[in-house]
């Protein structure tokens, strides 16, 4: 059995059999017989988790706004121009506007649950200056009352294991060093504002990764991830 990190195999193909690994989204597909996982971009994850209970019930139909900021962590291990620590710290940049690799995934995702989705997402990826964590702020145009959607949220996130709905507003704090995603829902005249918080490094790689190998050959979900945030 493989699970696979990189992008190579994250979006479907005749040419391979991995199945895309968001929990999530594809845990029966990974629990009946899968062998090989792609385990998804860190973006993709904090985005997608934001998105998901909305495809599912038909809503995405206007385009979807994204800033998502990004702690240094997911520029990977090897230094670059822009993740040195003195051009890192005191500083915050955007790159890729527009254009990130993981919004493939992300459109395959949610065309998944909502064939009929073919509005724009704006994705805006930011580079902050922390080491870990990424923080996804989406807003559409929804006509649905903030307590029904909440309802939609909580019904689709109920069976899961690290995906929680809060009322209270989210910090990174809330999740870094653990394998949580955090999302909060807010409405603002007539606009849906949706916030999701992860841990680029557990949620948005490795963690995902051991959770997708719990499935696979069997384990409880939470093997080997039920970890605490330490906000101080």
């Amino acid at each position: 059995r493989i699970i696979d990190l990189s992008q190579d195999f994250r979006i479907a193909s005749d040419s391979h059999d991995f199945v895309y690994g968001l929990p999530e989204l594809n845990r029966k597909a990974i629990v009946r017989g899968a062998r090989h996982i792609a385990n998804p971009g860190c973006f993709a994850t904090a985005i997608q988790l934001a998105l998901l209970p909305l495809a599912k019930n038909l809503l995405l139909n206007s385009t979807v706004h994204v800033t998502a900021i990004t702690g240094s962590t997911g520029a990977g291990v090897k230094p670059s121009a822009t993740s040195h620590f003195s051009w890192r710290n005191d500083n915050v940049s955007i790159y890729k506007p527009f254009k990130h690799q993981h919004l493939a995934e992300i459109r395959q995702s949610l065309k998944q649950l909502q064939n009929s989705f073919k509005a724009d997402i704006d994705f805006i990826p930011v580079r902050g200056c922390f080491s870990r964590g990424i923080m996804a702020i989406a807003y559409m145009d929804c006509p649905v009352e903030l307590a029904e959607i909440e309802k939609l949220y909580q019904e689709y996130y109920s069976d899961h294991n690290f995906t929680f709905v809060t009322s209270l507003p989210v910090d990174l704090k809330d999740v870094v060093n653990t394998n949580k995603c955090l999302i909060h829902l807010d409405k603002v005249d007539g606009k849906l504002l949706i916030t999701s918080v992860v841990d680029n490094l557990l949620k948005g790689a490795s963690g995902q990764a051991v959770h997708n190998m719990n499935l696979l050959f069997g384990l409880h979900e939470r093997t080997g991830l039920q970890l605490k945030p330490s906000a101080f």
